[in-house]
Order: structure tokens, then sequence, then C-alpha cells
């Protein structure tokens, strides 16, 4: 108990957030995986609240309803701009339930639909009846989120190809100085994970990131990322691994 109350302190006091903050307003931030809505995930109480299947409908657990919430796959660019549906409880690997429809608009793998989620401050020029918007960009946003994930453009005949490559990692923390990223991973280490399967990445002069992976499968995935949130660690993101 002692470790996990040590982890979150660690979080607290060494960790940036995920979200991103204009004006006062918090926006929220993430990339991973979507869950892709099947009838049957309601039935068996996966999920809290049903979508329907035939329109471009999404759920999300921190944002709330009507929010405008932009989805972009990272290997195309391509981008969906829509209104969230409604909120949702889904497990905690999922970062976006959506219904196929969706999956289909981005291109998304759908045995591994990764996506980058950016909630957008709303505005009067956004109608409900056209809320979706549909882009196919060249270059990522310099605005890009803390958890971003950097895809090169690549040709469709190297894309498909690369799809069979595919390794993800998942993100701990962010934290200040290199010292206490290393600290942490000596504390999970001596109790809690495998020695090597951590790794600390430097950013920036003050900025490292913390590290499990990389994986090729997302079973092995899902089984670490439910692994420390049983250790503490809660919302945490994943990233493609270029």
């Amino acid at each position: 108990m002692k470790y996990k109350f040590l982890i979150i302190l660690f979080i607290i006091t060494s960790c940036t957030s995920n979200s991103v903050q204009k004006a006062n307003i918090e926006l929220y931030r993430s990339s991973g995986f979507a869950l892709i809505y099947d009838e049957n995930d309601y039935v068996n109480k996966i999920i809290s609240r049903r979508l329907n299947s035939n329109e471009m409908e999404i759920g999300h657990n921190k944002i709330k309803k009507n929010s405008i919430i932009r989805l972009t796959n990272p290997e195309n660019n391509k981008s969906l701009q829509l209104k969230n549906t409604k909120k949702i409880d889904y497990p905690g690997f999922f970062n976006i339930v959506i219904t196929k429809k969706i999956a289909d608009k981005l291109s998304l793998d759908t045995n591994m639909p990764f996506v980058e989620i950016e909630e957008k401050i709303k505005n009067q020029s956004f109608v409900a009846k056209k809320a979706v918007t549909f882009e196919e960009e060249q270059q990522v946003s310099n605005t890009a989120p803390v958890t971003e994930v950097n895809i090169k453009n690549i040709s469709i005949d190297k894309n498909i190809k690369s799809k069979k490559n595919k390794k993800f990692s998942i993100i701990i923390g962010e934290f200040y100085s290199k010292k206490s990223a290393q600290d942490l991973v000596k504390t999970l280490e001596n109790n809690y994970v495998k020695k090597g399967s951590l790794k600390v990445k430097k950013l920036s002069k003050n900025k490292f990131e913390l590290l499990s992976g990389p994986y090729s499968s997302i079973i092995t995935l899902k089984e670490r990322y439910f692994e420390l949130n049983k250790y503490g660690f809660e919302d945490l993101d994943i990233k493609q691994n270029e």
C-alpha cells in the first residue's frame, strides 16, 4: 500500500498534465484505442449506454455531452470533428467509444483502432446539424498535445506494409527531471514490473517521458495497461512508436 501511495506522490509532484489550458478553459487531449461499438457490449454491461450503429456517434467518459471532439487517425491524418453524443462508462484501456461508421470514415485498422482525441472550444458558428467535418491533413498541428503521436507521411504501399509492424508504448508519465523518472523506474522494477520493461525518454531539457514497452501485440499491451492500473496509475495514454 505504501508503494502505491509513493507512486501517486511521484505523479502529483513530478508529472505534467495531458490536458491543455487556454483562456481559463481546460480542454481534454489524449491518444489511445477506440472501442468500436457493438450492441453486445451494452447487453453484456461492458459499456453503460447505447449508441446508434447506423449513425456517426461517439461516447466519452470524461467529456461532457454535446462538447465538440476532434478524432484523428495519425496514420493517414484523416480527421472527424463532431459532438459528443453522450457520456459513457467503458473499460479504462479504451479512450473513447465510436460507431463503425466513424471507424470506416477514418479508415481505422479495426484490429488496432488507434486515434488522437482533442476537445475543441465551441463557437457560435458550430451548427448541430452540420457538426461533422472531414479533413485529410498533410501536417500535424503545431499545437500537438503533450502525449503526441508522431507519424511520418508515407506512401500507400508502405502504409499497408507497416500495419504488420505496429508497435505501441504506454506513457506512464512526464517528468520535469530525469532523476524523478529514474527513481520511479527503480520503485516499479523493485516491486512490480519486470526489469528492463521501462525506459526514460528525453523530450526536451526539462521534460522526460517514462514509457512501458514497446509492444507489438495488443493482448500484451492490454495486460500491461491493466497491471499499471492496479499499481495506482490511471488515465494512461498510449503512443504509436515511429
